[in-house]
């Protein structure tokens, strides 16, 4: 009979040359299911590949399109700008797409008339400075002879020109570089096209696009989008409104200013300069009165000093006082914000991106601000500016209240004893 172990199992047999090892498992036992492949691991492998996939066309057609989002942008806002004026005709029984056209076709012919007011002064200008170039030369190689003691001339000056190497190359570069130039403007045109059609029927069917926008949302969502696109609207209008007039009044002073000087060409050199001061933040001022410092240099360099003083002191007294009270009911953002959002628009979408900073971070900062809950601020010195009066930390009363006190103490020694406080002859003003 076989030996058992205390758990009732036969025990092992010892062999001579050793214990015996254990028999092996089974083939379809435990460690069977252990050495098979998972079943939904062939699954996750393949919905990882397809998301993988999914991403990298996405990202291809992202990148394909992003001059067309870029279009489709500008038109947003450019549609959002407008809306105003066509709400007001629409309202008065004009149709929608009537009266989109009619703003549309206002803003071209703004738009086409300082075009050529303005190319047509800088052509006459440049004619100008061709032809007196050679009363320039002379006086430069009068003075540079008058000074240094050479004996420089005129020809020999132009003929070293014309010779050179730098003229030469200059010619053949831009003489291969035409057909980009070409390439370039019909690009602009058709971009210029996309971006008029796009914000036509934003602005024509304005209406039509919010519907088919909140059918697809509920009743609470609906509000907050058209809550939202209110917002946009009265900021994005308010911001070019407001810009628009800032740009008026500039425009006047620095016409007042060149027609002063005598300088040429004031009328559209004050129009170039209110466009690009308002609608380049900050530092649009500086850059705008690069052009008219140019032409008043040609006519005296000391009118192209007063033109900078001009428009230093003007860029003061618009940051402190016309820009707070015309932007403060439309775009009530602080200048540094203004500024930064500016650099981030020019970071993310250049030129574009500049132009639309102000008003969509105006957007988000009233968007945001109807839904932050906000808190009375406490009555402490601290916020107002001021540091406490004392080392302790308490606040110590100001200088004029302890002046009161010390008076008031010094009236009360020179009261005689048992008059009233407060008494007509007691000097303190009290009745």
């Amino acid at each position: 009979m076989a030996s058992t172990d205390e758990t009732g199992q036969p025990a092992q047999q010892a062999s001579p040359s050793g214990p015996v090892p254990p028999a092996r498992p089974p083939a379809g036992g435990a460690a069977g299911p252990a050495a098979r492949m998972p079943r939904w691991l062939p699954r996750a492998m393949v919905l990882a590949l397809t998301l993988y996939a999914l991403f990298q066309l996405s990202s291809w057609a992202f990148h394909q399109l992003t001059g067309l989002l870029i279009n489709i942008l500008i038109a947003f806002f450019l549609a959002l700008a407008i809306e105003p004026a066509v709400s007001w005709m629409a309202a008065r029984g004009m149709r929608r797409g009537l009266a989109t056209f009619l703003v549309f076709l206002a803003v071209l012919i703004v738009t086409a008339g300082f075009v050529t007011l303005l190319g047509s002064m800088l052509a006459g200008q440049i004619v100008k400075m061709v032809e007196d170039f050679p009363d320039y030369l002379d006086s430069v190689i009068n003075w540079i002879n008058s000074h240094f003691h050479t004996e420089l001339k005129r020809v020999d000056i132009q003929e070293g020109l014309l010779r050179s190497d730098w003229l030469r190359n200059y010619v053949q570069n831009s003489a291969t570089g035409v057909l980009d130039v070409s390439a370039q403007v019909l690009g602009g045109l058709f971009r210029l096209l996309t971006i008029t059609l796009f914000a036509f029927y934003f602005a024509a069917d304005g209406p039509r696009l919010r519907r088919a926008l909140c059918s697809v949302l509920p009743p609470a969502r609906q509000a907050e989008v058209l809550r939202a696109w209110e917002i946009a609207v009265d900021k994005t209008g308010g911001y070019l409104y407001s810009r628009g007039l800032m740009a008026l009044v500039s425009g006047v002073a620095h016409y007042v200013l060149l027609e002063v000087l005598a300088v040429p060409y004031a009328p559209a050199l004050a129009v170039w300069v209110g466009l690009v001061s308002q609608f380049i933040p900050t530092i649009g001022t500086y850059l705008a009165g690069a052009l008219p410092m140019l032409i008043a240099f040609t006519v005296n360099p000391w009118y192209a000093l007063w033109v900078l003083a001009f428009v230093v002191v003007y860029q003061q007294f618009e940051n402190y006082v016309l820009q707070p009270k015309l932007t403060s009911k439309t775009v009530d953002i602080h200048p540094a914000v203004a500024f930064g959002s500016v650099i981030a628009g020019t970071a993310l979408l250049g030129a574009v991106g500049a132009l639309i900073a102000i008003p969509a971070v105006a957007t988000l900062q009233a968007f945001l601000g109807a839904y932050v809950k906000r808190y009375a601020v406490t009555d402490d010195p601290r916020v107002q500016g001021h540091r406490r009066g004392r080392r302790d930390g308490g606040s110590g009363p100001g200088l004029l209240t302890r002046a009161r006190r010390l008076r008031d103490r010094r009236q009360g020694e020179r009261r005689p004893a048992g008059e009233p406080e407060g008494s007509p002859d007691s000097g303190d003003g009290s009745s």
